[in-house]
This record gives C-alpha cells, structure tokens and sequence, in this order.
C-alpha cells in the first residue's frame, strides 16, 4: 500500500475508519431499499450488483467505464455517451439510483440491446466489492460524473494504474470547505483522481485549492445535451391551446420538500389579486413538477390544503388534458421537462428557494424559457450568473422583509404583466443556451491527450 505522505495516497487511519463505517452501516442500506421498494419493487433488483457480483451476462473487457448517479447525471452525459457510441465503442455504465438507472434504459435503448453500453449499480464502497468489480470489467478508464468520489474506488482505481477522471465536475465553496475539515485525507480523495475536468473557472479554482494539479476547464455538459423534439412539440402545443384561452403558464420545475408550500402560497395571493386578475385575459395555469417521483402523493395533498383547483398529469385523457377551470398541474411523470418547459412562459427554479442548491435552469433555456431563480443557486453558479447577466434569467428579491413568498409573489406579478419583458428575456435564455455549447468536444480532446500521452 502506498505511504499517506505520497500525492493522492490513500490515509490509511481516516480510510480504515471510513471502511469500518461502511460495514457497520450495510444492513441499513439494504432497509433503505426494503423501505423504498413500498414505491416500487423494482429497488429490489439486482442487490447482488450493489455488492459487486450477480452480473447476469458474460462480461466483456475494453469497456469505457462512466459513472452517472442519477438522472440528472444520467441525461447531462448523454452527448459524450452518444460521441463515444459513435466512435464504436464500449460503455460500461453505473448508477447508484433506480431512476438514473431507468433513465439510461430510456435513453440508450438501442445500444443496450445491441450490447454496445452494459448498464449495472455501481458497487456499494467496500474494499472487496470495489475489488471484485473491477476485476469483472477491467475497464480501459473511468470517467464519473459531477461529483462523485467514492474514497474505496478512486483510491484503488490510483493504486492499480486504471485511469479515473471527474468530469463535467462541479465543487461548491460548500464542500470545499467541508473537504478541508478532513485535511489531507480530504484533499487527497481528489488529488487521486487522474485528472479534473471541471465546468467554470470557479470550479476549478476551488479544486485547485485542494491541491489538485491536473486540472482543465471544459465546459458544461448539460448545455450540449438535446431535447427530445417530440416532447417540444408536445409542449409547444399545450402553449397553442392555451394561448387559445388567453392564458399563461409558470412551471415550478424541480421542486425540493418547503418549496411547494411557497410557491402554492405565492400563487393563491397572485390569483386573489383583482388588480393582477384584471388586466390579464384569463388566469394563469401554475404547473408543479417535483424534483423526486416518491413526493408526487405529498405534493398532490399540498395542492389540496391550499384550496387550489388541479389536475395530475397522469390522469389526462390525452397527451395533453383539459385545463378549463384548472389552476394547477401536477406534473407526476418522468422524463417530460422538455414538455413541461416548452409549454410554459416562465420557470420557477426549484431547489433554488431554499438552501438545496438550485436544480438545471440550462434545459429551461434550452427550450426558451426564462427563468425566476432564488437565492440559493451554488450547484450552478456560475450557470445562474451568466443567465443573469445575458437577461435570460431574474433572481427573486432577496429582501425577506415580506417574506419569501411575497418576494415571489411580486416577482411573478411584475413578469406575467409585461409580455414584452417575457419575450425579450425567452431570445435571450435561448442564445445563452447556444453560446454556452461544446462541453463535448472539450472533453473528449482533454481525455485524448491525457489517455494516449
């Protein structure tokens, strides 16, 4: 084993511990399963991977090994997916969530029953199931996606010469200082990694100051990521009919748990405002699409207590329903946002109004859609700074005099009355979508000369 002083070593006490941890801890991953498998049995499945064993089909060797979590992972890796397919080669793709692991299913569909991408859970992070999985594959590289570092797997993957890469990486000054608590065992999970590949320049600055030397500003893979035509389509019909009836539509994209009752309350006040009400045609459709699927039912109940009038997405009758007499959608289906956005005039960022972070305000401008953002945006920062600054997107005011939903309130009232401010600020969002295009390009260069140098 490498001594700790060694640049990227692994600290043999704090990593001990860590793996102590982990066994201890196991049998509360596995009820953690049991207990979201209420939601759907399918968590059930393949529990033999998460230890590193259980693969199903022979396994072939060469694979290009990337990592994508979750969904968001999952989609923002799909245009290096598809340009890596292109080459002719082999994908070994993991995730740790069943959805992320639906969402390349859907995606990749093709290459899946070709063969061509093999899809499997990504081991829990012990020694010897790391160890057996990477026996299995013996993948040529890896490349995980945003933030991931696993200490098991990137320590081991260094000690045995397999070239490990954070791409598309992200670092918020959060957990830079949470890394820096740990010291140098912290810092050297990341010097471990065979290079960074990271969004913006504060980014990378801030994995500089971890110690990290191989370091590389590439982009944003999210920008090149395309959208599904036919759910723009979809979408930009729902607008059409609602147009039909005068009305506008706000999404509240991506919500996190205490936003919904924020943006139901902020809603209800702008609906009671006879002033507002008045110099609109007709009154708006608020749409909620929340961040997780197992919160459909909780958030279906806040719409209930707030007396407000809606319809699920899952029960339309058609692809698109009738909102006559609608004042909110639930928006209770995976994978339509592209729909979602290109039917609305205005995005609410969720997880943005509280301290979660922010969600993907890219895909809203993407599709032509401003943006209303809240104070919390550090997982897009530099994202939401420069959408800002182009006018495609608006921060709600951080005067909390009023409070939150007040500020809110007034924000939505100020846009939904000025079209031309919308419109102004919908070319905008979609140029700053455009600029910010060649995150893929950049990396599959920066991997090039890092792989065959």
């Amino acid at each position: 084993m490498n001594s700790s002083s060694e640049y990227g070593a692994r600290p043999r006490f704090w990593f001990a511990v860590y793996q102590l941890l982990w066994h201890l801890l196991l049998p509360l991953a596995f009820v953690r399963l049991a207990w979201r498998a209420r939601h759907s049995f399918a968590y059930l499945h393949h529990i033999p991977e998460r230890l590193g064993f259980g693969y199903e089909k022979p396994i072939s060797k060469g694979y290009i090994w990337i990592h994508a979590v979750s969904v968001g992972e999952t989609r923002a890796a799909q245009p290096l997916i598809e340009a890596y397919l292109a080459r002719g080669e082999s994908i070994l793709l993991t995730h740790m969530t069943l959805n992320g692991r639906r969402t390349g299913k859907q995606l990749f569909a093709n290459a899946i029953a070709s063969g061509q991408i093999r899809q499997v859970y990504l081991p829990y992070d012990l020694c010897w199931s790391v160890g057996h999985f990477l026996k299995t594959f013996k993948p040529k590289f890896g490349l995980f996606m945003e933030t991931e570092a696993w200490p098991t797997i990137v320590f081991r993957c260094k000690e045995i010469g397999l070239p490990l890469f954070l791409i598309n990486a992200r670092l918020s000054e959060r957990s830079a200082r949470r890394v820096n608590r740990f010291g140098n065992a912290g810092r050297a999970l990341f010097q471990a990694f065979a290079g960074i590949l990271a969004q913006t320049e504060f980014d990378a600055q801030r994995y500089r100051s971890l110690g990290v030397n191989k370091v590389q500003i590439t982009g944003n893979l999210k920008f090149d990521v395309p959208l599904d035509f036919k759910l723009v389509a979809q979408g930009k019909q729902w607008q059409q009919d609602l147009q039909v009836g005068g009305r506008l539509m706000v999404c509240a994209a991506s919500t996190r748990d205490g936003e919904e009752e924020i943006i139901l309350k902020a809603w209800k006040d702008l609906l009671l405002d006879h002033a507002f009400q008045k110099t609109l045609q007709n009154s708006p459709l608020l749409c909620i699409v929340p961040r997780h699927p197992e919160r459909f039912t909780e958030v279906a109940n806040h719409i209930r207590n707030a007396g407000l009038k809606f319809q699920a997405r899952s029960k339309f009758a058609n692809a698109l329903g009738d909102f006559a007499g609608i004042d909110v959608v639930l928006g209770d289906s995976m994978g339509e946002m592209p729909m979602y956005y290109s039917a609305s005039d205005l995005v609410v960022m969720g997880g943005s109004l509280l301290p979660f972070g922010g969600q993907n305000l890219i895909e809203a401008c993407a599709a032509g859609c401003p943006v209303l953002l809240g104070e919390h945006t550090y997982n897009f920062q530099q994202a939401a700074l420069d959408a800002i600054a182009i006018g495609a997107a608006k921060r709600v005011s951080g005067e909390l005099l009023f409070g939150q939903t007040m500020a809110l309130t007034e924000s939505l009232k100020e846009l939904l009355l000025h079209s031309a401010e919308l419109a102004k600020m919908a070319v905008a969002a979609k140029a700053y979508a455009v600029e910010h295009q060649g995150a893929t390009k950049n990396i599959l260069a920066a991997l090039d000369r890092q792989i065959t140098s």
